[in-house]
Protein backbone atom coordinates (compact mmCIF):
# COMPACT_ATOMS: atom_id res chain seq x y z
CA UNK A 1 0.00 0.00 0.00
CA UNK A 2 2.85 2.38 0.84
CA UNK A 3 4.45 1.65 -2.53
CA UNK A 4 1.19 2.57 -4.29
CA UNK A 5 0.97 5.86 -2.39
CA UNK A 6 4.59 6.63 -3.23
CA UNK A 7 3.93 5.98 -6.94
CA UNK A 8 0.83 8.18 -6.84
CA UNK A 9 2.79 11.00 -5.22
CA UNK A 10 5.57 10.62 -7.82
CA UNK A 11 3.00 10.68 -10.63
CA UNK A 12 1.42 13.82 -9.18
CA UNK A 13 4.79 15.53 -9.01
CA UNK A 14 5.53 14.54 -12.61
CA UNK A 15 2.21 16.00 -13.77
CA UNK A 16 2.97 19.25 -11.94
CA UNK A 17 6.38 19.40 -13.66
CA UNK A 18 4.76 18.88 -17.06
CA UNK A 19 2.21 21.63 -16.42
CA UNK A 20 4.94 24.05 -15.33
CA UNK A 21 7.01 23.34 -18.44
CA UNK A 22 7.13 26.59 -20.40
CA UNK A 23 9.28 25.32 -23.22
CA UNK A 24 6.51 25.70 -25.79
CA UNK A 25 5.99 23.87 -29.02
CA UNK A 26 8.48 23.93 -31.82
CA UNK A 27 8.23 25.12 -35.38
CA UNK A 28 7.96 21.57 -36.69
CA UNK A 29 4.89 20.87 -34.58
CA UNK A 30 3.19 24.07 -35.73
CA UNK A 31 3.95 23.27 -39.38
CA UNK A 32 2.58 19.73 -39.00
CA UNK A 33 -0.62 21.02 -37.40
CA UNK A 34 -1.07 23.56 -40.22
CA UNK A 35 -0.47 20.89 -42.87
CA UNK A 36 -3.10 18.63 -41.30
CA UNK A 37 -5.62 21.48 -41.04
CA UNK A 38 -5.03 22.58 -44.64
CA UNK A 39 -5.37 18.99 -45.79
CA UNK A 40 -8.69 18.63 -43.99
CA UNK A 41 -9.97 21.85 -45.52
CA UNK A 42 -8.97 20.67 -49.00
CA UNK A 43 -10.55 17.24 -48.50
CA UNK A 44 -13.83 18.59 -47.10
CA UNK A 45 -13.98 21.84 -49.09
CA UNK A 46 -17.34 21.19 -50.75
CA UNK A 47 -18.98 20.07 -47.50
CA UNK A 48 -17.60 23.10 -45.65
CA UNK A 49 -18.75 25.46 -48.39
CA UNK A 50 -22.28 24.08 -48.37
CA UNK A 51 -22.38 24.19 -44.57
CA UNK A 52 -21.27 27.83 -44.45
CA UNK A 53 -23.75 28.77 -47.19
CA UNK A 54 -26.57 27.06 -45.31
CA UNK A 55 -25.65 28.85 -42.09
CA UNK A 56 -25.53 32.27 -43.79
CA UNK A 57 -28.85 31.62 -45.56
CA UNK A 58 -30.44 30.75 -42.24
CA UNK A 59 -28.97 33.85 -40.59
CA UNK A 60 -30.26 36.03 -43.43
CA UNK A 61 -33.75 34.53 -43.33
CA UNK A 62 -33.96 34.76 -39.54
CA UNK A 63 -32.73 38.35 -39.47
CA UNK A 64 -35.33 39.39 -42.03
CA UNK A 65 -38.00 38.48 -39.48
CA UNK A 66 -36.65 40.91 -36.88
Amino acid sequence: MAMFMWKMKAAGQRIKELLKNEQGIGVVEVILILVVLIGLVIIFKSQLTSLVNTIFEKITSESAGI
